[in-house]
């Protein structure tokens, strides 16, 4: 059973290294060079990893998140249901959904016109900030920005949390105590990083609503987008 698992957890890694390596060193560059400047299409495409790699890592954890269901809820089927071929192509369907999400919406920002001299309140390009100082209309833009994040983000969200229903619906149903534990030691891990990167995402979303400060956003961005990546391998690391 440990080997479905580690194979999503190296691509969790992997997708970790890519998120962190898409806004860090540019943001280590610019505290250096004391320059706070990117270039228009550096900022593009830095909108453009991060969706990718977010999308991913959403899709990622549905993905581990199912993986555990099967080995606890159908532990008998595991090895038939969560062969190499389907683990495989759970991962090639998530990064294919991910990169053409991220696509569209870069593609739409591209159809905007921005003024002269502009400044972003953040560390990194981040889309709906972007979007924020353009001089274009931009209602099609956050249409489709609510409407992508609605069925990218929410679809995966429901699937681990059907998962983890049905999860702590089987696990009860085990009469010793010891079988309870080991149960909820299977996902201890892989539930303390689902609840880090989407309770930093929801904090980040409240936090840019009730408050206009762009140094508080870019603390709570920052949550999302470097603090998740830092802990996973502690997390992960030390339930091994």
């Amino acid at each position: 059973m440990h080997t479905p698992m580690y194979f999503f957890l190296s691509n969790l890694s992997f997708n970790d290294i890519c998120l962190s390596t898409t806004t860090i060193p540019k943001m280590l560059v610019n505290i250096q060079t004391h320059n706070q400047s990117i270039s228009y299409i550096g900022c593009i495409t830095q909108i453009c990893f991060v969706m990718v790699f977010v999308g991913l890592e959403n899709f990622i954890l549905a993905a581990m998140a199912y993986d555990r269901y099967v080995a606890i809820c159908h532990p008998l089927r595991y090895t038939i249901v969560m062969n190499t071929h389907f683990c495989g192509l759970l991962i090639a369907l998530s990064m294919f959904i991910s990169i053409g999400n991220a696509l569209l919406h870069s593609l739409m920002v591209l159809r905007l016109s921005f003024c002269k001299d502009l400044e972003i309140p953040h560390f990194f390009c981040e889309l709906a900030k972007l979007i924020k100082i353009t001089c274009s209309d931009t209602l099609i833009n956050n249409i489709f920005i609510y409407f992508m994040a609605s069925l990218l983000g929410g679809i995966p969200l429901l699937g681990i949390i059907f998962s983890y229903t049905q999860i702590v619906s089987s696990v009860l149903r085990i009469p010793s105590a010891g079988g309870k534990y080991k149960g909820f030691l299977t996902c201890g891990s892989h539930l303390s990083v689902v609840l880090l990167f989407y309770g930093t995402v929801v904090g980040v979303y409240i936090t840019s609503e009730v408050t206009d400060s762009p140094r508080k956003t870019s603390v709570a961005s920052m949550m999302y987008i470097v603090i998740p990546q830092m802990m996973n391998p502690f997390i992960y690391s030390l339930r091994n």
